[in-house]
């Protein structure tokens, strides 16, 4: 009877323990198109233990779950800014922003601009 009990605490310390790993997150990332989108999701998804990654390209809203067990905030950061995006805390290297599409040049106001200009509908193509 001492062991079933022993073995019952165990499974239920093991079933908690295992219940806890997913963390959700949200952080602000630069870019400005959907080429920048797949860019960031990528670069999160391919870091071990995220589970889903969504950047919202109007926002600039990324939504991260992953499981704390496998990696960290911070690692998942690193990954994003070693393809070329910045956070509000961390900066992409030149080298790394260099890398990314002409169009995905988010520092670069003309191209925000010609971003936004996009968006609105009464924009015309040049």
């Amino acid at each position: 009877m001492k062991k079933i009990a022993v073995l019952i605490t165990f499974l239920m310390a093991t079933v908690t323990f295992a219940q806890n790993k997913n963390a959700k997150a949200s952080l602000e990332v630069d870019g400005v198109c959907m080429m920048c989108k797949d860019r960031i999701e990528k670069a999160c998804i391919k870091t071990k233990g995220v589970k889903s990654a969504i950047w919202n390209v109007e926002t600039h809203e990324l939504k991260l779950i992953y499981n704390e067990g496998k990696t960290s905030l911070d690692d998942i950061k690193k990954n994003i800014v070693a393809v070329g995006h910045d956070l509000k805390d961390m900066k992409a290297t030149d080298e790394a922003y260099n890398s990314v599409h002409p169009c995905c040049k988010y520092r670069d106001e003309d191209v925000r601009d010609d971003h936004k200009d996009e968006k609105d509908p009464n924009h015309k193509k040049h």
